[in-house]
């Protein structure tokens, strides 16, 4: 049922898949609907009654009264069949609804000549009988719809009810909440002065670490210094080891000699 019921809300809100399902015929005695929705199994909701109070000139667009207020479930393009009043002993017409005012719909009639002579002129206010399956499929439907609607109201007045009670008792749970705060800002404020005395002793432990690390660090730097690897360029002595090594090598480099004349740029 509540599968049902959810694929049902499903249909009423896209109209496009409830003109499809309101074909299917669902057996009456199979539906499962509360009191509350005024659905009664027992009565033959395809049936109503209607008069005339409009038509054109060609009797093909009809416009219907009806004190049965179900015809707002009509869609357009609805078939309907309907016969006059008092010619029960006549087939039935059928009609077309194109569209639906409160208490109203109007209807396309292709040919009346099946319930109503053709040498009678059909006047407003004619009573007609009428018949529609779509209708009372449209009513089964409606009436599991507004069921679900119904539940879901009992829900939202659960849930008002609720929302009431907690603001009847407002001033009750204000003073229960400032009271529950207050004894944690307290907590609070004791786990605040503690984690204050930790602090200032780390930092008076890191200032000594700091002096310590500085100075391990000076002795570190002169340390570096002093074992530093000189690495020059050799000029005179490089020649004489290459020599020495049987390496080849130029001539025996001549003693550069200082410019002449401040800012030259060629040496002699």
């Amino acid at each position: 049922m509540n599968n049902f019921l959810l694929a049902l809300i499903v249909l009423m809100m896209n109209p496009a898949l409830l003109k499809a399902a309101s074909t299917i015929n669902r057996p009456i005695e199979t539906l499962q609907i509360d009191a509350d929705s005024f659905y009664d199994v027992n009565f033959d909701y395809s049936r109503f009654s209607g008069r005339v109070t409009d038509r054109d000139s060609t009797t093909s667009i009809v416009k219907v009264s009806s004190e049965n207020k179900n015809v707002k479930y009509f869609r357009a393009g609805d078939v309907i069949e309907f016969k006059i009043q008092n010619n029960k002993e006549s087939d039935f017409c059928q009609g077309n609804v194109r569209s639906i005012e409160e208490n109203y719909f109007v209807m396309f009639v292709k040919d009346l000549y099946p319930c109503f002579p053709k040498e009678d002129y059909f006047r407003r206010g004619t009573a007609l009988v009428m018949h529609s399956e779509k209708l009372a499929t449209r009513v089964r439907e409606a009436s599991i719809y507004r069921a679900s609607l119904l539940n879901k109201k009992k829900d939202f007045l659960g849930q008002l009810n609720s929302i009431n009670q907690d603001v009847w008792n407002f001033e009750e749970r204000k003073i229960q909440i400032v009271a529950d705060y207050d004894k944690k800002i307290a907590e609070i404020e004791k786990q605040k002065a503690k984690a204050m005395d930790l602090l200032l002793s780390q930092k008076n432990d890191q200032i000594r670490l700091q002096r310590e690390l500085a100075f391990r660090l000076d002795n570190i730097d002169k340390e570096i210094n002093f074992y530093r690897i000189e690495n020059q360029e050799l000029l005179f002595d490089r020649w004489h080891m290459d020599h020495d090594l049987g390496y080849p090598v130029y001539e025996k480099p001549e003693v550069i000699r200082p410019r002449r004349v401040s800012g030259e740029s060629t040496i002699d």
